[in-house]
């Protein structure tokens, strides 16, 4: 009707509800402006970079947050990250339980240097407690951990896990697939969990429809041993190790 105000749509009034009252401060409110969440976001960067800045090379190990001591990938992730430490490189994992707490165990148990990238969740993760006191990070944001586990890793290695550990993996190959990241080796742990989903990146992606080429699996393993997840990655930079991107 006509002089009738229009009713607003409801992503509209949720916008509205949280901009904040006129006058009211943006610092230290629930309130925040997208010009000033990026100095927050700036700031994450930064920390990041000066924790790693120090570290020499590394791999990032991904895995569930809930497997417990007496199974079996969390006995493989452990194994591994001895072994990545006893080779000289750095772990890097998310800081997490589970898995990511075994193999920060592992690199922890003979020294090695034990890195953890923690992520605030409403469901509020804790830190591990095998992480170097010097080499927690903690993100607010997933899209900066992301570029850190990205930036600093020579290899990533996949072990069992659910939605976290397909997001970093699918993120990793595809960045490396459009050439936003140099390549490395992006490597699945446990060939009875993940054969499944190789084998129909393989036959249905590559073989059937074309939708990838050939070279893009060229940096995708599947191995079971860890002595020979060591040997792959150190296979892949005969010339030494360098920045992914």
């Amino acid at each position: 009707m006509a002089g009738q105000e229009k009713k607003k749509p409801v992503w509209a009034k949720s916008l509205v509800a949280a901009t904040p009252p006129a006058g009211q401060p943006l610092a230290g409110s629930e309130f925040m402006a997208d010009g000033w969440r990026v100095f927050k976001i700036m700031a994450e960067f930064v920390n990041g970079f000066e924790t790693m800045s120090r570290i020499g090379p590394a791999v990032s190990v991904f895995g569930s947050t809930r497997s417990r001591e007496s199974d079996p990938e969390y006995r493989l992730a452990e194994t591994m990250g001895r072994l990545l430490a006893e080779s000289g490189l750095a772990v890097i994992t998310g800081g997490g339980p589970g898995v990511m707490a075994a193999a920060n165990k592992g690199a922890q148990s003979v020294g090695g240097e034990s890195i953890g990238f923690n992520i605030k969740l409403p469901n509020q993760q804790n830190s591990n407690p095998y992480i170097d006191p010097d080499k927690l990070v903690t993100f607010q944001y997933f899209f900066v951990r992301k570029v850190m586990f990205l930036k600093y890793s020579q290899a990533f290695i996949v072990l069992p896990g659910g939605f976290g550990t397909l997001d970093e993996f699918t993120e990793a190959i595809n960045l490396i697939e459009t050439r936003k990241s140099q390549k490395f080796p992006v490597i699945m742990m446990d060939s009875e969990y993940w054969g499944e989903l190789y084998r129909w990146i393989r036959k249905r992606t590559l073989e059937e429809k074309g939708f990838i080429s050939e070279s893009d699996m060229d940096f995708i393993y599947l191995e079971d041993d860890p002595a020979k997840v060591v040997e792959i990655i150190q296979g892949y930079y005969p010339e030494g190790y360098s920045i992914n991107f």
